[in-house]
């Protein structure tokens, strides 16, 4: 109750807050929609040349992508660390976070709060379920518990991968570290993993896991019955990486000495 109450009490600031600019929240969520579409635009023009990709369908790839935008959205609200280091290591924030009741980590995820990502993942909601329509993929009701644990999953493997790099902060103080790459691997995510060569198909499958906050939980819902059992895997997954995340970020708090003066 006393972290559910915290939640409630950000989100109250949060709103008020952003909607004292109400044109400035507009601009933020319009610009990450119109990021979004623009890059579901160019699996379009890949398949302007093609049928197929690695034996994919255009409707099944943007399936996988319209999953894949429904845990980022929902990460991106809750682990917006993308600041850390200049905020909390360089500024000296952290030590003021450290003097408070509540779990660092919880606090840290609040004060970045960023709602406006889960249009991103409502997007992707949609565009998920426009592909499943597409593709004539029947219904059960089974479905809707599946895809909330797939999504607990693979929100799960964002959260363990970012908060262990997050981490290294506490390590050095260089601004922005690693992160500004492993975005970019992230989106490896959205496409079939058999597109890829092994070293990479390994990479995103047990080393940094992205194949599982897309390709292979979509499996699931497309009927692949290669795929079930990877897809299967993805709560897992997610609970291993995450408890692997905290770890190394216990660690490295227990590390932290303070800004000094």
């Amino acid at each position: 109750m006393f972290y559910a109450g915290l939640i409630v009490d950000y989100l109250k600031t949060y709103m008020k807050t952003r909607l004292t600019y109400r044109a400035d929240f507009a601009l933020e969520v319009l610009t990450d929609l119109a990021y979004q579409f623009v890059s579901l635009a160019m699996i379009f023009v890949m398949f302007m040349h093609t049928e197929e990709i690695g034996g994919w369908s255009r409707e099944e790839i943007v399936f996988i992508y319209g999953y894949f935008m429904i845990p980022y959205g929902i990460f991106q609200c809750f682990f917006n660390f993308y600041g850390f280091t200049e905020r909390y290591i360089v500024k000296g924030e952290m030590d003021r976070v450290l003097t408070r009741p509540a779990y660092n980590l919880v606090q840290l995820s609040l004060e970045n709060l960023d709602p406006s990502s889960l249009f991103g993942a409502l997007t992707g909601a949609v565009i998920m379920g426009a592909a499943w329509s597409r593709l004539g993929l029947g219904f059960h009701v089974a479905d809707v518990p599946a895809l909330a644990v797939m999504v607990v999953g693979s929100v799960m493997i964002y959260a363990g991968i970012y908060v262990a790099l997050t981490a290294v902060s506490f390590f050095t103080d260089a601004p922005t570290g690693i992160l500004p790459l492993l975005y970019n691997i992230q989106n490896y995510g959205r496409y079939p993993a058999n597109i890829y060569n092994a070293p990479v198909r390994i990479l995103l499958t047990w080393v940094l896991p992205f194949a599982f906050v897309g390709f292979y939980p979509a499996g699931y819902f497309l009927d692949k019955e290669a795929m079930r059992g990877m897809a299967l895997l993805t709560p897992a997954v997610g609970a291993v990486f995450f408890t692997m995340g905290v770890l190394v970020w216990n660690f490295g708090v227990r590390r932290y000495r303070g800004a000094g003066s």
